[in-house]
């Protein structure tokens, strides 16, 4: 979609260091990180809100993405959020999962 920033960095317009990147799904730090890891979770897909997602496949791969970055980061049993802003909340008009952590008590230990 034109003007959209993540469509930029799916077509290497907008440089960024990716995390996770396939096909389908990139991964790459936040800008404005609220934790030690703050991650988005991209489908390079355009989709502009969660409401507009019809693809199972899709999100079936947001999540398993998602695992396997928890799991490098060695946020399993540390806490960890994943959430998904929409319907107006998010800053960019593109789906997206941000995962922050660690979290909680459990980050403590």
């Amino acid at each position: 979609m034109k003007g959209c920033i993540f469509c930029k960095i799916a077509v290497r317009k907008t440089p960024k260091k990716f995390i996770y990147e396939d096909d389908e799904i990139m991964a790459f730090p936040d800008i404005n990180p609220i934790a030690p890891v703050h991650i988005l979770i991209v489908p390079k897909k355009h989709v502009p809100d969660f409401m507009d997602l019809e693809e199972d496949k899709i999100f079936s791969k947001l999540r398993k993405v998602a695992q396997k970055i928890v799991k490098k980061h060695g946020l399993e049993g540390k806490g960890f959020r994943i959430t998904i802003n929409a319907g107006g909340a998010q800053i960019v008009d593109h789906l997206h999962l941000h995962l922050i952590g660690p979290l909680g008590k459990a980050a403590k230990m």
